[in-house]
């Protein structure tokens, strides 16, 4: 229950005959922090309040009980949450995401290990192929555009996936907390989306390609762009995305479209995201995602018109 209106801590002033205040103390001990004095009190209920709990209204300042029950302030009750550098609501789980993801690619990986191949082949990304002449073509030019998707949560060797989650789990609670829930969502796919749409680009139409690099990178470049916003100390990361690039480039069999088409387009949205303008935020990001998804889709659409016909 929210206290009554009053100082908590001592009465409110005596008034003496002639109405004039007696004993009046300006420097009061704000209401959630007592030991920061304080000549302000909320124009609602008079609790003293320091700078870190006043609210600005249209008339002096609030306390954040009174925002939170909408006591006639103007503001809607949660309008003075506390959000992240993104403009996202704090949670009490910021691993939450993070968790569900590593989940998914787990469960699907083990399925895999159940199911065998077939199951893999009818997932992965690829171009384009066909098992024999006799046989049907099939892949994302054949109209299996879902394989952009299902590719990123698909494992085949053991270190691959441990490599990938530990990742996963080293970059993505940091994120998920700075961006909010549903921008570390949006940076996840879009940038695993981006490293499909890449790989289906460059790569050899009958090269099939799997796993979450694309989105981890993603998240890496976004961990770059955040430290960088937050002026934090980006030798660890650099140095982390250098070895990683190295070993995309050097380390034979690894899709180095889907590392490079992640980690440009999680840099990218990650900017608009902790860039955008605080009186426009959810307009910008909201408008940098939508920009990042049409490209891909336009990436796509022009490889599936370049390998028309094919058979």
């Amino acid at each position: 229950m929210e206290q009554a209106p009053g100082n908590p801590q001592e009465p409110r002033d005596a008034q003496s005959g002639n109405g004039s205040p007696e004993g009046r103390n300006d420097s009061l001990g704000c209401y959630r922090h007592p030991d920061r004095t304080t000549g302000i009190t909320c124009t609602r209920c008079d609790r003293p309040i320091c700078p870190d709990c006043m609210v600005s209204a249209a008339v002096g300042f609030h306390c954040p009980e009174c925002v939170r029950g909408n006591s006639g302030t103007g503001h809607a009750p949660g309008a003075n949450r506390p959000r992240t550098v993104a403009g996202g609501a704090l949670t009490a789980d910021p691993k939450l995401l993070t968790k569900i993801l590593i989940g998914i690619n787990v469960a699907i990986f083990l399925v895999g290990l159940r199911l065998g191949d077939p199951f893999v082949q009818a997932l992965e990304l690829i171009g384009g192929a066909r098992e024999s002449m006799l046989s049907s073509p099939y892949g994302v030019v054949q109209g299996e555009w879902y394989r952009l998707l299902t590719a990123m949560f698909l494992h085949q060797q053991p270190m691959h996936i441990v490599f990938n989650m530990m990742s996963l789990w080293w970059l993505g609670p940091p994120l998920e907390a700075a961006l909010g829930r549903v921008r570390f969502l949006a940076l996840y796919f879009l940038a695993g989306l981006g490293g499909s749409a890449l790989s289906y680009l460059l790569a050899a139409v009958n090269q099939p390609s799997l796993g979450a690099s694309g989105a981890i990178f993603g998240l890496l470049g976004a961990t770059a762009v955040l430290l960088r916003r937050l002026n934090y100390d980006m030798k660890p990361v650099l140095i982390l995305l250098g070895i990683n690039l190295a070993i995309t480039f050097l380390w034979p069999d690894i899709a180095w479209q889907a590392h490079v088409g992640g980690l440009v387009v999680g840099a990218a949205v990650a900017y608009a995201m902790v860039h955008a303008p605080r009186e426009r935020r959810t307009v910008v990001q909201a408008g940098a995602c939508v920009a990042a998804l049409l490209v891909i889709i336009a990436v796509v659409c022009i490889r599936t018109a370049q390998l028309t016909g094919y058979s």
